[in-house]
Parts: structure tokens; C-alpha cells; sequence
């Protein structure tokens, strides 16, 4: 199990995110249970990005949206950075 600690970024983020889309609150909040049990479900879709966000790894909360975070595998912590659309979380 991963221990999950929260940007502030991603924190302001995830709450108007949720207000916006209600609906997936529930999906939310299982991607992330699932997250800190193990990223590398393969129905996750972690994948690591590149150029700009080099080092930093998304997974998909639905097919529109998803969640950026590190991952420091040896101290099994994962940092959530953002969530949103995919033009807004990978335009950095």
C-alpha cells in the first residue's frame, strides 16, 4: 500500500473539479483507493509523460479526465499534483 499525500494545488483542484462534475465523485474517489493500493493496475492506465512534465506520471479517471502524480516508488509515497481535462493537466 501507497501512502498519498495531497498538493495543495491538487487539493483546491479536486474540489472544483468535483463541484463541476458530481457525478464522478464516486469514480474519484475508487481511482483513488485504487491508486494507493497499487498504480500499476493495468486498467489505470499509468503512464509516465514527457517533454515539459518529464517525471511525472498520469492515470485515467475516465477517458476524458485525469490525475497527474509522482510517484517515489522506493519510499512508496505518491504525490497527487492535479486533476482535470486532458488539455489543462497536460499543458504545463
Amino acid at each position: 500500500m501507497y501512502t498519498l499525500i495531497a498538493t495543495r494545488h491538487f487539493l483546491r483542484s479536486s474540489k472544483k473539479f468535483l463541484r463541476k462534475h458530481p457525478d464522478l465523485r464516486a469514480r474519484f474517489a475508487k481511482v483513488i483507493d485504487e491508486v494507493k493500493e497499487d498504480p500499476f493496475q493495468p486498467h489505470l492506465t499509468l503512464h509516465p509523460l514527457g517533454g515539459n512534465l518529464e517525471g511525472i506520471f498520469s492515470v485515467s479517471l475516465t477517458y476524458s479526465y485525469r490525475i497527474t502524480l509522482t510517484l517515489k516508488i522506493t519510499e512508496k509515497e505518491i504525490i497527487l499534483l492535479d486533476i482535470g481535462s486532458h488539455e489543462d493537466v497536460y499543458r504545463k
